[in-house]
């Protein structure tokens, strides 16, 4: 796979990576035009300021600093990893808040009320209130090997990486664990307590989570887990090729559904495209269903051909995160619910 064919697919209208890319439109929708900004006008990363500072990221490249970082904007989902370790990001761009003002699923246990918010979708991004801002540097992910910087938009990159040097986690074609561990190791360069009693606690039960999950798949490999995405006019099957939550599922021996191989190579192993009459294609036990704003919901799909499905007669539908916040606190409920459905669920494909 190229590196230009990949970065197309991250940033050209396959906005759900790993889960329902494609939904360009639909999030376009959400959130609002405009960056809006609370809080203070600066930000704390609880970092001693003390004595240089530099992170070798996931494109090999080496941000130095003569300080730690303290003034850092974050994509909202990096910005509530870190904040899980006690690092504080108060300039973020991406999913922040619902369209009724609430905390989006992306911000994890951040108070978004003290956010500023630089942009609340897809594409949008104020580079005006960003150099205003005084960044010291930014921070993101990446789904593609090409090191696209996850929710940059294209078009105003340049502008935005002259104004602070730029640090990306990989998500691409990897296991949880990795960028996980890639996480913690930036939130410890940025000040982060790692030996913290909620810290260590986190990890653990994030280990024995994924015990768990590996014991429920060995146990019931005759159930199916399909993960889909929901859009108004179309359904998304994710295949587990790239995404790292699928990826590590399917290495714990999670019986994923896959698409169609001809759906794999149109969309580089990313997905497939089903219509709503189509959505019975691949039989499946259980489906893990995107969690994002940008999707509907499983409770607000009214589509017939839904609702017959015997995964969702029988109850067996739960969320999924397919841009995980990577902190183990957050990662390991993904874990356990998966776990708990595939331990409970009912033969029903």
């Amino acid at each position: 796979m190229s590196n230009a064919t990949t970065a197309r697919f991250s940033r050209r209208g396959l906005l759900a990576a790993g889960g329902a890319l494609g939904l360009g439109a639909v999030l376009a929708a959400c959130g609002d035009d405009d960056a809006k900004s609370g809080g203070s006008d600066s930000a704390g990363s609880g970092a001693s300021t003390s004595g240089p500072w530099s992170f070798k990221d996931d494109r090999g490249e080496t941000v130095e600093l003569d300080h730690v970082p303290t003034r850092i904007v974050a994509f909202t989902g990096v910005a509530a990893a870190l904040h899980d370790y006690g690092v504080e990001v108060e300039g973020v761009f991406g999913p922040t808040r619902t369209t009724d003002g609430k905390a989006d699923v992306q911000a994890g246990d951040m108070d978004v009320s003290k956010l500023t918010v630089f942009g609340n979708k897809f594409d949008s991004f104020n580079v005006e209130q960003y150099a205003v801002f005084r960044p010291e540097v930014l921070i993101t992910t990446t789904f593609d090997d090409a090191g696209t910087l996850w929710y940059v938009p294209e078009v105003s990159k340049d502008k935005i990486a002259q104004l602070a040097p730029s640090v990306a986690v990989s998500v691409f074609d990897r296991q949880l664990p990795r960028p996980l561990q890639r996480m913690a190791e930036l939130a410890e360069s940025l000040g982060a307590d790692m030996k913290a009693p909620k810290v260590v606690e986190a990890k653990k039960r994030f280990e024995a989570a994924a015990e768990r999950l590996r014991k429920a798949a060995k146990a019931r490999p005759e159930i199916k887990v399909l993960a889909g995405s929901a859009a108004p006019d179309v359904f998304y099957v994710s295949g587990s090729n790239f995404s790292v939550d699928l990826e590590y599922f399917k290495a714990l021996g999670v019986n994923l559904v896959e698409p169609t191989e001809e759906a794999k190579k149109a969309t580089d192993g990313w997905f497939e495209t089903l219509s709503w009459e189509n959505v019975d294609k691949h039989p499946a036990d259980v489906i893990i269903m995107d969690d994002r704003a940008s999707t509907i919901q499983p409770a607000d799909i009214t589509e017939a051909t839904w609702k017959k499905l015997p995964a969702v007669k029988a109850g067996q539908v739960i969320s999924r995160s397919p841009e995980p916040i990577l902190s183990y606190d957050k990662c390991t409920p993904l874990l356990d619910n998966l776990a708990e459905a595939i331990e409970n669920a009912k033969k029903v494909s």
